[in-house]
């Protein structure tokens, strides 16, 4: 057996109004992992979903800030723990998977693992476009990030202490996901996805994610940390497009020059000229973002070897 395997494993269930689903979630993991213990956190619940977590064994804790990006950060702020599991109340997770799922991290292969949910789930268990959206964004991150993820938005987790501790939360709502996700990938975490059954919600439980506004909320998280943590792709292709754009403005006044030796189409003329130097500016500051970028990763890196030296702290 190894360490991992001795090691204290948290599970970390935030909920929001889940009264219906959250006492079988809490007595599936205890079934599953006996030894873990078991935290639900919740979020300004109206409901019974507190009083029914704890009879059914759960330590309770409350986020008084809404949204699940701030449980998210809350549940790593406030429990201990070597492993963290973290699993949605609402049921629609298989518990008897989290073996899978700690697998690659007793194994030492991973420092995050997902349970991706598109190989086996019900006929309602995704809203219409969801898995469209799902693919997109993946599509995006993988070019970006020379990874292979297939299942952005799965709520079902387990990360080691050192991921968890390494991952600045900065989401407010359902993008925490998409944010894990990228700061992961930035700083060269291992995220290993295994297959687990995804179901539907039982009768009388109501999703909270709202497709519309939810979405736009994750596509926004997604440019706004591309443009972060990818400057020079992000501004590179910036330039590139601002670039074409020029070449556009500048075929008439080209033609002329070629023609009559003089340029007529002077608006034209500066337009294109603008948006050259518009290209080269945005280049250049894709260049001097990634630059910056490189040297703050390996301070980062420089601060967590130095304090894991024995007799840092």
């Amino acid at each position: 057996m190894t360490n991992l395997q001795k090691s204290k494993i948290a599970v970390l269930i935030p909920c929001y109004q889940e009264e219906r689903t959250v006492g079988k979630v809490v007595q599936d993991f205890k079934r599953a992992l006996p030894d873990a213990e078991i935290y639900v956190f919740d979020n300004n619940c109206t409901d019974q979903t507190a009083r029914v977590a704890q009879a059914a064994g759960a330590i309770v804790y409350r986020e008084k800030r809404q949204g699940k990006g701030h449980v998210v950060a809350a549940m790593f702020e406030q429990v201990d723990a070597d492993i963290y599991v973290m699993v949605d109340g609402d049921d629609t997770y298989d518990a008897s998977s989290v073996n899978l799922l700690l697998e690659p991290i007793f194994k030492g292969d991973a420092d995050i693992t997902v349970a991706g949910r598109l190989h086996q789930f019900g006929d309602k268990s995704f809203r219409n476009f969801h898995i469209l959206g799902n693919r997109l964004v993946c599509h995006i991150i993988n070019r970006m990030f020379d990874s292979n993820i297939s299942d952005i938005f799965s709520g079902y987790r387990a990360f080691t202490r050192e991921a968890a501790r390494l991952i600045p939360i900065t989401a407010r709502g359902f993008d925490v996901e998409t944010e894990l996700t990228l700061q992961a990938l930035y700083r060269g975490l291992v995220i290993k996805e295994v297959e687990a059954p995804y179901g539907e919600r039982p009768e009388g439980s109501f999703s909270k994610l709202q497709t519309g506004s939810d979405g736009v909320l994750v596509l926004l998280k997604l440019f706004l940390m591309i443009r972060s943590y990818k400057p020079l792709t992000f501004f590179g292709g910036l330039s590139i497009a601002v670039l074409a754009l020029a070449m556009l403005a500048a075929i008439r006044p080209l033609a002329e020059f070629v023609v009559d030796h003089s340029v007529h189409s002077i608006a034209s003329f500066v337009l294109a000229a603008t948006l050259v130097v518009l290209s080269a500016f945005s280049l250049g500051l894709g260049l001097v973002l990634n630059s910056i970028n490189l040297r703050l990763l390996e301070v980062e890196k420089l601060i967590r070897k130095w304090n894991s030296q024995p007799g840092s702290k």
